[in-house]
């Protein structure tokens, strides 16, 4: 509505509830003075007419269903707020008492009737007005509601007690056809059914763009809820939802309740007393199954959009900018679950539209999306390259292949079609075993280097859970979170959460089976590159083995490989004399115990302020070997000093 039509209902609207007040005035001074009765329902009328369309307090009665003498009562608690001349009509009838009364009411007002005192009566149920609790029920003061008030008048201020829990849903900048379609199916259900349930599974931004999609279909606005914010008691969730229905029938708002899975049993159950008192339209963000007593629900999955139609997306939000990262865009498509109305923003993160702007937009989508596993993961900054990684070359074979499966798949299995035969082993999962300091870890962080992820290792004690089912929990959050970004995950030491199904003896073996197959289908359906590390390939289940895109064995370094590492274990600033990389490859350790040899001789060299000799490794190596339980002997470090 433009601003001017806005004015213009706004002073026509006060015009209407001063001529209501004064006809209700009018009507209990019983016709004395200027203000008769049949003089205030005509200026009611005058003023009805000159409204461009209903007033606020038809409104209030319409969405109520009040009856007349319900409206009476609305008119006569905001008149005594707005007009002293009814005060002091009010105070005549009542021994001196401005405020109104049910008994007053009963006594003046046309049309009453003793229901309207009943607690599941519209005027009481909703709020909308509030006896003082100090008296009777008949003799109690009455006050309207505040946001009942502020209505009336005109004036679009929310309830203050929702502040803190509303949030509302900005509008998408454009509509994704998919998405579109989804959310054409909530609003028809909602346009023949007022207090169906809608149930949607998916990413949380991808479900807020259907729920304000929807939401514009039906004319109303989508504002957000946390379920973790609902209060656990009955009394207070009751009230609570009486201000929310008010609201929601006041502003035109659709409601949607977020993270009911996450937030554990309290919050689900809070959600679900909710659920009961609302009849109103809902929507709630939801994996799990919800059934709500009494009331139509329907589950709607909301996926990924399409690759080609995240691609426009990006074209059209990039605008002029898409031509500079034309030849990048497909990947980083592919890659980042980002959403359309964020893609601007991001954009304007990165810095220029140069020949780089490919690597600076998809640097710009790691920031954005870089959230969600901070209570469940690590992050590594991975900064190693090629050079410092040493392995047979059939090994080094097998991990460029891994770089090249995510390099280029956006081509393979979009632009040549092998994601249309299905979503199973799209994921590039790939599994690295051998003994402890061979270079697992950091053939990890070579291959996120390369490929410019991210890379987060898996804490395993926050995921793992005694409790039935909460492990299950952990691993959706993990991967849901990690779709966001196509992280890399890295689970190290992999086979206390991937070992062998065991067999069925009770519930918890029967549970840890089932997040053993849950984890199982994730791995192979996530979208981005999964890496696990084991020192014993045997204790891993073989049906987890057989979805592997890539097993990669990490031997125990020879002689030669020892003396290849020993050559690059120190940065290029560090001062060394006297090297002998060949005699220092006769130690038999790995990788690990070298880096962490050549750290303690660089420490022992500092202290005496000389660059690094053999004499501070052999000293460093007698330390290391100390500590892994195993003599040094004069075979491996004759020589060295």
């Amino acid at each position: 509505m433009p601003v001017d039509a806005i004015d213009d209902w706004l002073e026509a609207n006060r015009r209407f509830l001063v001529a209501a007040i004064a006809a209700l005035r009018a009507q209990i001074e019983g016709g004395a003075g200027e203000a008769a009765p049949a003089e205030g329902a005509q200026r009611l009328e005058r003023a009805r007419e000159d409204l461009s369309g209903a007033p606020a307090l038809d409104a209030l009665c319409a969405s109520f269903e009040l009856s007349p003498f319900e409206r009476d009562v609305i008119v006569l608690c905001a008149g005594v707020e707005l007009d002293s001349a009814l005060r002091d009509a009010c105070a005549a009838h009542q021994d001196g008492n401005p405020r109104p009364s049910f008994s007053l009411a009963l006594s003046v007002l046309a049309e009453p009737h003793w229901s309207a005192l009943a607690p599941n009566a519209p005027l009481r149920r909703w709020r909308l007005v509030e006896p003082d609790a100090r008296g009777s029920l008949t003799s109690a003061p009455l006050r309207i509601d505040e946001r009942v008030l502020h209505f009336l008048t005109g004036v679009a201020h929310r309830d203050d007690r929702l502040a803190g829990l509303l949030r509302p849903i900005p509008a998408p900048a454009q509509a994704i056809d998919s998405q579109a379609a989804l959310a054409r199916r909530c609003a028809e259900l909602w346009s023949t059914r007022p207090n169906a349930v809608v149930l949607l599974d998916g990413a949380a931004e991808r479900v807020r763009r259907v729920v304000a999609l929807a939401a514009a279909r039906i004319g109303v606005e989508p504002h957000a809820l946390r379920a973790a914010d609902l209060p656990s008691a009955p009394a207070e969730r009751e009230t609570l939802a009486r201000i929310l229905e008010r609201e929601i029938a006041l502003s035109g708002i659709l409601l949607l309740v977020e993270g009911g899975d996450a937030d554990g049993p309290q919050a689900r159950s809070a959600l679900e007393g909710l659920l009961e008192e609302l009849c109103s339209p809902v929507a709630i963000a939801t994996s799990e199954p919800i059934q709500p007593s009494g009331r139509p629900a329907l589950r709607v999955d909301v996926p990924r959009p399409a690759w080609a139609e995240v691609v426009e997306a990006w074209r059209a939000e990039l605008g002029p900018l898409a031509g500079s990262v034309e030849r990048d865009l497909p990947r980083i498509a592919a890659h980042f679950d980002v959403e359309p109305g964020s893609i601007a923003a991001i954009a304007a993160a990165s810095a220029g539209d140069g020949n780089g702007a490919g690597v600076e937009l998809w640097d710009a989508c790691r920031m954005a999306t870089r959230r969600g596993l901070g209570g469940l993961a690590q992050r590594i900054e991975a900064q190693a390259g090629w050079n410092e990684l040493v392995l047979p070359e059939r090994q080094l074979e097998t991990l460029r292949a891994m770089a090249l499966h995510v390099a280029h798949r956006p081509r393979v299995f979009e632009e040549w079609g092998f994601s249309a035969r299905g979503a199973r082993g799209l994921g590039a999962t790939a599994l690295f075993c051998g003994p402890s300091g061979t270079g697992k870890s950091l053939a990890a962080e070579v291959l996120a280097c390369e490929l410019r992820l991210d890379l987060y290792r898996i804490d395993l004690s926050a995921v793992v859970s005694k409790y039935i089912g909460e492990t299950e929990k952990n691993l959706r959050r993990l991967f849901d979170a990690a779709e966001l970004s196509g992280a890399m995950l890295l689970f190290d030491e992999a086979d206390a959460l991937f070992g062998k199904r065991s067999e069925v003896r009770d519930s918890h073996d029967r549970y840890a089976n089932v997040e053993v197959s849950y984890l199982l289908q994730r791995m192979e359906a996530y979208n981005g590159l999964g890496v696990l590390t084991t020192n014993d390939r045997n204790a891993l289940d073989p049906a987890f083995l057989r979805r592997l895109r890539f097993v990669v064995e990490f031997p125990f370094p020879d002689q030669r490989a020892r003396a290849e590492i020993w050559r690059g274990i120190f940065p290029e600033r560090t001062p060394t004399r006297g090297l002998d990389h060949r005699r220092l490859g006769r130690l038999n350790v790995t990788g690990g115990n070298i880096r962490n040899i050549a750290l303690s001789a660089a420490f022992i060299a500092a202290e005496r302020g000389e660059p690094v000799g053999m004499g501070d490794l052999a000293r460093a190596a007698r330390s290391e070997c100390e500590k892994l339980g195993r003599p040094v002997t004069e075979a491996e470090t004759g020589g060295w000093e």
